[in-house]
């Protein structure tokens, strides 16, 4: 079984190198003539595609170039709805996110309104405890409320005091 595979091998390699340097150069040459003939044929079909040199076509051949085009614009159009479909639908997406951010900082304003209107009225009920004696710095737990003689109030956070390491101590206070 070797042996014969061996021969046929051999044969095989035999034919491959008898091929003469002018049927080779025939092949190129029609290889080359077929190629020709397709670029050729590519673009007329091109120009025709494009509305131009269509003065020789029959009534048949121009039906059929305009199905072509036709199946081709529906290709066209159909790629184009799906693109848009696609865009609408990450924008809705991207929509719905921001509507929902919006909701969570909406309730965050709301917290930090009802937080500052309960400050203010335990800030007014301190005032009344201790009278209007001109400027006064009364301590409230961690918060330190500042009051000045016929000045409006203004309430602020203040940063929180840090360590060398980056420790956080103390609270916020209030100015």
């Amino acid at each position: 079984m070797n042996s014969v595979i061996e021969r046929y091998k051999k044969a095989k390699e035999d034919h491959h190198y008898s091929m003469t340097a002018t049927s080779e150069v025939k092949f190129w040459q029609r290889e080359v003539a077929s190629l020709r003939q397709q670029l050729h044929n590519l673009q007329d079909n091109q120009r025709h595609l494009m509305g131009e040199e269509l003065s020789g076509l029959s009534i048949k051949d121009l039906q059929d170039l305009e199905k072509q085009l036709q199946m081709s614009l529906h290709g066209v159009r159909t790629k184009k709805d799906q693109l848009l479909t696609d865009q609408i639908q990450e924008l809705k997406w991207k929509a719905n996110l921001i509507y929902q951010e919006n909701v969570e900082l909406h309730k965050k304003v709301n917290l930090l309104s009802q937080e500052n209107m309960e400050l203010q009225e335990k800030v007014n009920a301190t005032r009344g405890e201790i009278g209007d004696s001109g400027d006064s710095a009364v301590p409230y737990g961690c918060l330190s409320v500042r009051e000045e003689a016929d000045a409006p109030n203004h309430l602020e956070l203040s940063r929180p005091l840090e360590q060398a390491n980056g420790v956080q101590i103390g609270a916020p206070q209030l100015r």
